[in-house]
């Protein structure tokens, strides 16, 4: 199976200052899906323009007309999932069906306080986790849904016509922990990771290929005790997060050979930083789109 290459477009460029012109030259480069994080802010661009995920991949889905659009990730940090669905259905209409939900637990950054919360523990986000999931897959697939839980409710929330995608738009769990895992297996069509965060600062690279083998590992054991077949699952590296940082993008031969290391490892989707000058995803825009228009074809 041909390995996919995507990217993913921080929405820190005013549109209309360089902001259409990434997702329309994505698009034009044959990327398989372009998607963005969805933050209030995020870690060095806090003090700088940071965008909104929904209306950017609204004005995205407007100038583009085959790539995929989607996040990686949104989670229950600052969502609820009743009006997430609803904004997920009208972005999914507009875009005629190719919306991916990169959903995840969420972390401990900026989002986590800006609601004037305290941040949850790990164990409060993956009780959320637990629960954002399966109402937001009801939400996405029924006409009318009311739920009362723990944490989240909805009362006689509609969400007609739904999706354009059937039964719903397709769920990219991001998980590396047991109970994310077992999300992933019963709600998720895609499984993202980024690798093991202990092995950024001092690990190695093949440390880094052996920690993501034991994840596929862990996910298959989650699918086969939800009574699924792995392989059904589509799996997603959002790189830039393992020791190698931006080795990869520093030349097509570089990335070649990472993506084909990952591959091996049963992953369908590789997912690059679409270059931002003077930041961790900092990388020569001649080389991105030469491995974006050539390295799919030597991975297949």
């Amino acid at each position: 199976m041909s390995l996919r290459l995507s990217t993913v477009i921080l929405p820190y460029r005013r549109w209309h200052e360089g902001g259409r012109s990434a997702w329309m030259r994505a698009e034009q480069l044959g990327f398989h899906a372009a998607y963005t994080y969805d933050h209030l802010s995020w870690r060095s661009f806090r003090d700088g323009p940071w965008f909104g995920a929904v209306p950017t991949l609204t004005a995205a889905a407007a100038v583009t007309d085959r790539m995929r659009l989607g996040t990686l990730v949104t989670s229950p940090n600052f969502r609820h999932p009743v009006t997430l669905a609803k904004e997920l259905i009208s972005l999914d209409d507009i875009s005629g069906g190719r919306i991916t939900l990169g959903i995840g637990a969420g972390g401990t950054g900026f989002d986590a306080t800006a609601l004037g919360q305290e941040s949850w523990t790990p164990r409060e986000r993956a009780d959320r986790f637990a629960e954002f999931v399966p109402l937001l897959d009801r939400l996405l697939t029924e006409d009318a849904v009311s739920y009362e839980g723990d944490f989240y409710s909805a009362h006689e929330a509609r969400n007609i016509p739904g999706c354009v995608q059937r039964p719903r738009l397709p769920f990219a769990v991001a998980a590396t922990g047991p109970r994310g895992l077992r999300l992933a297996a019963r709600y998720g069509q895609a499984w993202v990771t980024t690798g093991d965060p202990k092995l950024y600062e001092n690990g190695t690279p093949e440390q880094s290929v052996q920690a993501i083998r034991t994840q596929t590992e862990k996910l298959a054991d989650a699918c086969a005790a939800a009574g699924r077949d792995a392989s059904a699952l589509d799996k997603v590296l959002l790189t830039g997060f393992t020791p190698d940082r931006g080795r990869p993008l520093e030349s097509l031969d570089a990335f070649v050979d990472f993506a084909g290391r990952h591959q091996e490892l049963g992953f369908t989707e590789i997912v690059i930083h679409w270059p931002i000058p003077g930041s961790d995803f900092a990388a020569d825009q001649k080389v991105f789109e030469r491995i974006a228009m050539e390295a799919p074809s030597q991975l297949t």
